[in-house]
C-alpha cells in the first residue's frame, strides 16, 4: 500500500485558512470526511480533540500531525492541507503551522497502513520533502511530491536491510577507534499511546542525530502495530545508554543495571541531540528492576508532591473500579430480583437484614457480587503500593488492604495501607541496598515482601486501624444520620463538584468518596455522584437545540452526542463547550448538577453501582424520583446556559 491510496485528492487543500487551531482541526476534519472514510463524524472529531488534549501534535518545523484510531472510522485514510499564513498550533517548538497531515485509522486488528502512516511520519522529518509540498502548485504535484519521496524513501531502505544482513553482527574497525563519543552504542525505545506518527518520528529523529554525531543507535518502536525492531538481550548487553522515549507502557525489567534515560516520546522529536550527547557523555542513572525512581526523566523528575500522591491514588482507583463496578452492579440487581419476587414488609423484622439473598437467584448474584467487591480494598493499597514502589510494593499493598477491609477503617485504612506500604517497600530497597550482590535475588522474592508485609502489618494493627477506624466509623454513622438539611446540603456539594473540571480533582475526589461511602454501605451518595456527573452533557445538547444563536454551527451538530454521553455518565462528552466558553458553562453546570445531586439526597435515591447511567437505572432505590432529579438539574443547567452564554453573532 502507498501513501497516495490512503490520501484522497479531495482530502487536500492547499489554500487553507484557519484562525486558530480548533478552526483548522475542524476544516481538515471536514477533508478527512469528503474521502468517505469516517463512518462517525462527530465521533471521529471528538476522538481527534481528545487526542489533542493529550498533548499537542505540532511537531514544530510548522507541522502537525493530528491522529484519531476509532471505530469510527470506516476505512484508513489520510487528509492534507497547507495553511499559507500558518496558525497557532501550539507546537512543541511555539511556532506556527502551515502543513498538516490528519490520520484517520480504523480501530481494528488489521494493522497494514500503520507501515504506510509510520513511513510518511518519517518522511516528514526531511525538509526537502515538506518544502516540495508547500510549494505545490496543484494536488496533483502534491501528491507527486509525496509518490517520489516514498519511493526514495522505500529503495533507501531496501539499502539499509541488505547492509544491516551484510553487516550483522560486527563491529566496524572504523567504528571501533573513533573515540568515546563516536563509538557509543545508543539503543532506544520510542512509543506513544496512539502508536501511529510519533512513535516513528522520534525514532527516525533519533536515528538521524546519532548518524551525525557519530554514534551506532538501534531504536525499538512500540506502535499500534505491536513491537518492531525489538531490543536483544546481547544488544542490551552491549550497549553504552538507553533511551527510553514513550508516554505509554514499556517493559524496563530487561534494562536493569544498565544506565538509562526516560523522557517523553516529544523528547524524542524535538530535543534527540540533546538526549544523545546525555547519553554518550554517561549521564544517565542506573536503572535497576523494580526500582523506579532510579531512572530519571529528562525534565529532572520535577514533579510536585501533591501531583505524585494525585497520579498514585489514581493508579489505585483505576484498578479497583472494575471491582466496584462489576460487584456493584451484581449486588444491585441481587435485590431487584428480591424486590419483584419478595414483598420487604411482609417479612418478619429478623429475614429482612437477608433482602438480597432470598431468591436462590438472588443469592447467586449477591454471592458473585460479594466476592468481586471483597477484593476492592485490597486490590486499592496494592495498586496503590505498587505505583510508588514497582512490583515489589504490590503484595506488602494488597495485604496492608486486607487488614483494612477485615477491621473497621475500610476505605480511609486501604488508602493508608497503601501509601503506608509503598513507601516502606522504599525504605526497605535503600536499606538493604548495600548488602552483598549475591543477595540480589533474594530481595524482591523474600527480603521485601517478608519484612514489608511484616512491618504494614504491626502499624496497620496498632497505628492505624485504632483512630482511622474510629474516624470511619464516625463518619459513617454520621452518614447514615443524615437527613433533611445536612443530606441535600451534602448532595448539592458532591453533585457540583462533578461538573467543576469534568474529569479531573475535584471530578475525581468527589466519584472517589462515592465509591468509598459504597464500600460502607451509603449508596445515597453515590447516587448523587452520578447524577452530577450525568447532568452537564445533557444539559449542553438540550441548549444547542432550544438556544442555537449560542453556539457555532460545529457545536450545533455535535451537541446532541451529549444526549448519549450524558445518559452514559461520560462527563467528559461537555469538555469542549467548557473549553471554548468556560466562564459562562461552568456556573451553568455547576448549578445544575448541585441542583440534581440535592434532589437526589432530598428524595432518598440510592445507587449500589459506580457507573453505568441510565443503563442502571432499574437498580436504584426510588428510580422515578432519581430521573426527575436528573430532568430538573438538567433543565436548571439548560437555561442557565441561555441566560449566560452571549450570542455567538455578538460575541
Amino acid at each position: 500500500m502507498k501513501i497516495s491510496e490512503l490520501l484522497a485528492a479531495e482530502s487536500i487543500e492547499l489554500n487553507g485558512a484557519a484562525q486558530s487551531k480548533r478552526e483548522a482541526l475542524d476544516a481538515v476534519t471536514a477533508l478527512m470526511a469528503k474521502s468517505g472514510k469516517i463512518a462517525d463524524i462527530e465521533k471521529y472529531r471528538a476522538g481527534v480533540y481528545k487526542r489533542e488534549e493529550e498533548g499537542t501534535t505540532g511537531i514544530g518545523e510548522g507541522i502537525a500531525i493530528p491522529h484519531c484510531k476509532s471505530d469510527a472510522v470506516a476505512a484508513p485514510g489520510l487528509a492534507a492541507m497547507v495553511i499559507r499564513d500558518g496558525v497557532d498550533f501550539d507546537a512543541l517548538d511555539g511556532g506556527n503551522v502551515d502543513l498538516i497531515f490528519l490520520i484517520a485509522a480504523p480501530d481494528t486488528e488489521d494493522n497494514v497502513h500503520l507501515d504506510v502512516l509510520s513511513k510518511l511520519s518519517v518522511l516528514l522529518m526531511d525538509e526537502n520533502f515538506t518544502a516540495g509540498l508547500r510549494n505545490a502548485k496543484s494536488v496533483e504535484e502534491f501528491i507527486r511530491v509525496i509518490d517520489t519521496a516514498e519511493a526514495g524513501k522505500d529503495a533507501e531502505q531496501a539499502g539499509k536491510d541488505e547492509e544491516k544482513a551484510a553487516q550483522a553482527g560486527v563491529q566496524t574497525a572504523e567504528m571501533a577507534q573513533t573515540g568515546a563519543q563516536a563509538g557509543a552504542y545508543i539503543l532506544a525505545v520510542t512509543g506513544c499511546p496512539t502508536g501511529i506518527a510519533h512513535t516513528y518520528m522520534a525514532a527516525e529523529s533519533l536515528e538521524k542525530k546519532a548518524k551525525a554525531l557519530g554514534c551506532r543507535i538501534k531504536v525499538e518502536t512500540r506502535g499500534s502495530g505491536g513491537a518492531k525492531n525489538v531490543l536483544t538481550a546481547a544488544e542490551i548487553k552491549e550497549a553504552d545508554c538507553i533511551i527510553v522515549a514513550a508516554d505509554t507502557q514499556v517493559p524496563m525489567e530487561r534494562f536493569d543495571g544498565k544506565p538509562v534515560i526516560q523522557c517523553k516520546v516529544a523528547d524524542g522529536i524535538s530535543k534527540a541531540e540533546e538526549l544523545l550527547n546525555r547519553a554518550t557523555e554517561r549521564k544517565a542513572p542506573i536503572y535497576r528492576a523494580g526500582h523506579k525512581e532510579a531512572a530519571e526523566s529528562s525534565d529532572g523528575g520535577n514533579d510536585s508532591i501533591g501531583h505524585q500522591i494525585y497520579k498514585h491514588l489514581m493508579n489505585g482507583v483505576s484498578h479497583m473500579l472494575p471491582f466496584v463496578v462489576g460487584g456493584g452492579i451484581l449486588i444491585a440487581i441481587a435485590f431487584l430480583i428480591d424486590g419483584f419476587a419478595v414483598d420487604l414488609n411482609a417479612l418478619p423484622l429478623e429475614q429482612r437484614g437477608d433482602f438480597g439473598t432470598i431468591t436462590p437467584v438472588a443469592a447467586m448474584f449477591k454471592s458473585i457480587g460479594g466476592a468481586a467487591f471483597g477484593f476492592m480494598l485490597p486490590i486499592l493499597a496494592g495498586f496503590i503500593a505498587m505505583s510508588i514502589a514497582d512490583r515489589p510494593g504490590l503484595a506488602v499493598g494488597f495485604v496492608g488492604g486486607s487488614i483494612a477491609a477485615g477491621g473497621t477503617s475500610g476505605f480511609l485504612g486501604a488508602l493508608a495501607a497503601g501509601f503506608l506500604a509503598g513507601y516502606i517497600v522504599l525504605l526497605l530497597k535503600k536499606l538493604l541496598e548495600k548488602l552483598p550482590e549475591s543477595l540480589e535475588g533474594m530481595k524482591p522474592v523474600l527480603l521485601y515482601p517478608l519484612l514489608g508485609i511484616l512491618l504494614t502489618g504491626i502499624i496497620m494493627i496498632y497505628a492505624v486501624e485504632p483512630p482511622i477506624g474510629a474516624l470511619n466509623t464516625f463518619i459513617n454513622d454520621g452518614l447514615n444520620a443524615m437527613n433533611g438539611a445536612s443530606a441535600i446540603v451534602l448532595g448539592a456539594l458532591l453533585g457540583g463538584m462533578m461538573a467543576v473540571d469534568m474529569g479531573g480533582p475535584f471530578n475525581k475526589a468527589a466519584y472517589v468518596f462515592g465509591t468509598a461511602s459504597i464500600a460502607a454501605g451509603n449508596y445515597n451518595i453515590m447516587a448523587a455522584v452520578m447524577i452530577g456527573g450525568m447532568v452537564p452533557p445533557i444539559a449542553i445538547a438540550l441548549a444547542t437545540l432550544l438556544f442555537k444563536h449560542k453556539f457555532t454551527a460545529e457545536e450545533r451538530k455535535s451537541g446532541p452526542t451529549n444526549f448519549i454521553m450524558g445518559l452514559s455518565f461520560i462527563t467528559e462528552g461537555a469538555i469542549p463547550f467548557a473549553a471554548s466558553d468556560p466562564l459562562h458553562v461552568l456556573p451553568a453546570c455547576i448549578i445544575g448538577s448541585a441542583a440534581a445531586g440535592a434532589l437526589s439526597m432530598a428524595f432518598g435515591c440510592s445507587l449500589m453501582a459506580p457507573h453505568g447511567g441510565i443503563f442502571v437505572v432499574p437498580t436504584i432505590g426510588n428510580p422515578f424520583l432519581y430521573l426527575l432529579a436528573l430532568l430538573v438539574g438538567s433543565a436548571v443547567s439548560c437555561v442557565l446556559l441561555g441566560v449566560f452564554k452571549k450570542n455567538v453573532t455578538t460575541e
